[in-house]
């Protein structure tokens, strides 16, 4: 990796500092790679490539939407070829089992810049209305402008396309800020987008810390913001835009519900509820981390949660048998164990896990935890975790087990288990919460995917994703 150079304007350019973002494996603590810790004055120049890309004659925004879509297309061929190594990157620095890694962050992106190429073509971007009382209206959908791009580390790839694709379909330029955590993949991007032709400026990529992500956010030549991230620093980008009466587009944190009913199988749905709760080793938003369960069922479920996570397979992320690897950072694992501690403070019964795998002494692990027991208003519960910890509370009736899935301040996701379909999708419509899967759980690229209360603002994915990267004009004739 070249710990000196940074994709702006469509060219490898000298970054401004010298300073550099060092990334260590999350299975071994060894030093992977280095790449620059972009600055204001990098931020600068990429802010300025994309308003050039973006304001010129006979630049992106006025392409038409087939000649985008091929240019998509082209840069989801790049990043086919980028598979493998974009899978295992992102696995050896998040410690993200390989083996999801390439289901998700190898697959994804091209995915999702086929279906929005496929949207852009389709779509109608101009529609004349006849006028109420009078007089006809040309209504025309337009790119909002520069988006600002600033991800987390969870599922770099993936969370990235989420708004790259809809912004390149709807005509925007972008500046990517990936996280510190995870910068090696986003080189892999950039060598895919530079091979795909795509025009100079309109995909920037300049990683650093909260303060640089900070200053893009606040850049006067940024028409929109789209931030994955905390609800922390989700609020905190919050009022930065709306200081400056900019659209944004927040993802943000969760602490989702698993409603297991009375008639639920979940003997046969193992590798499902697995996925739903503890996928990525936990460090997932919209994981079902807090399991209800009637007090009729209440041991059974409790023993089936803690037999799933004792027996998961622990181990270096880039091992294809790995289940649960490690978390990202030695801070993020400390974190995860701090919140164990202070669930054995507040009573809770731990019945597996709650420390660092024997015979893995580097890297950042930790097994694979099940806490019974969970009064739904501690912290255990409340907060997100995000590290492999499930907690398991009862309730007693359907109307209590919705009340304590609604009782929470994320809003993010959930999952309802039952074998009555519909049964199940009535208890989901009383769920407060931007998505809600029966018997499972995965976003649907082509559906709206968006949080509520401290879970975010605004959607990302399906049309309605497409839509938030664009703005309207009408124009007017008496």
């Amino acid at each position: 990796m070249d710990p000196n150079h940074l994709f702006i304007g469509g060219r490898w350019v000298r970054a401004s500092g010298d300073r550099v973002i060092d990334v260590v494996s999350a299975s071994t603590g060894d030093r992977l790679g280095a790449v620059p810790d972009g600055s204001r004055d990098d931020i600068d120049r990429a802010a300025g490539a994309a308003r050039a890309a973006f304001d010129a004659p006979s630049g992106w925004a006025t392409w038409d939407a087939g000649r985008r879509a091929a240019a998509m297309i082209r840069l989801a061929a790049a990043l086919e070829t980028r598979e493998r190594a974009m899978s295992d990157a992102v696995s050896a620095q998040n410690g993200m089992p390989v083996t999801i890694a390439r289901s998700f962050e190898g697959v994804v992106p091209a995915a999702l810049l086929r279906y929005y190429a496929s949207l852009a073509v389709g779509m109608p971007y101009e529609e004349l209305r006849t006028g109420l009382p009078r007089g006809t209206t040309l209504v025309r959908r337009e790119p909002v402008g520069v988006v600002a791009a600033v991800m987390t580390w969870n599922f770099p790839q993936t969370i990235a396309f989420f708004k790259v694709a809809p912004a390149l379909a709807a005509g925007c330029t972008l500046v990517l800020k990936p996280a510190p955590e995870t910068v090696l993949d986003s080189v892999l991007l950039a060598e895919a987008v530079e091979e795909a032709g795509l025009p100079d400026g309109v995909i920037n990529i300049v990683p650093g810390g909260r303060d640089t992500g900070a200053y893009l956010v606040s850049h006067p030549d940024v028409d929109k913001v789209s931030f994955t991230g905390s609800t922390r620093a989700g609020r905190q980008v919050a009022a930065a835009c709306a200081e400056l009466l900019r659209p944004v587009t927040l993802e943000l944190g969760g602490g989702s519900a698993a409603v297991v009913l009375d008639d639920a199988d979940l003997a046969a749905n193992p590798e499902q509820f697995f996925m739903a709760g503890l996928l990525n080793n936990g460090q997932t938003c919209y994981a079902s981390t807090r399991v209800l369960a009637s007090r009729r069922r209440y041991r059974e479920v409790v023993e089936f949660c803690t037999a799933m996570a004792r027996d998961a397979v622990v181990g270096d992320a880039l091992d294809p048998v790995t289940q649960i690897g490690p978390l990202v950072s030695r801070r993020q694992r400390e974190r995860v164990l701090d919140h164990v501690r202070r669930g054995l403070d507040e009573g809770a019964r731990l019945t597996t896990g709650g420390g660092r795998p024997a015979g893995l002494d580097r890297g950042w692990f930790v097994e694979p935890t099940v806490f019974a027991d969970v009064e739904n208003s501690s912290a255990l519960a409340q907060e997100e975790i995000f590290g492999p910890v499930l907690t398991v509370t009862p309730y007693d009736g359907e109307d209590e087990a919705v009340r304590l899935a609604n009782e929470s301040v994320y809003g993010l996701a959930g999952t309802v288990w039952t074998t009555d379909l519909d049964h199940g999708a009535r208890v989901a419509r009383r769920i407060r919460t931007g998505t809600v899967g029966l018997n499972g759980y995965l976003p649907d690229l082509t559906s709206p995917y968006g949080g509520r209360k401290a879970s975010g603002l605004g959607t990302e994915l399906g049309p309605e994703g497409l839509q938030s990267y664009q703005q309207f004009q009408s124009i007017y004739h008496p």
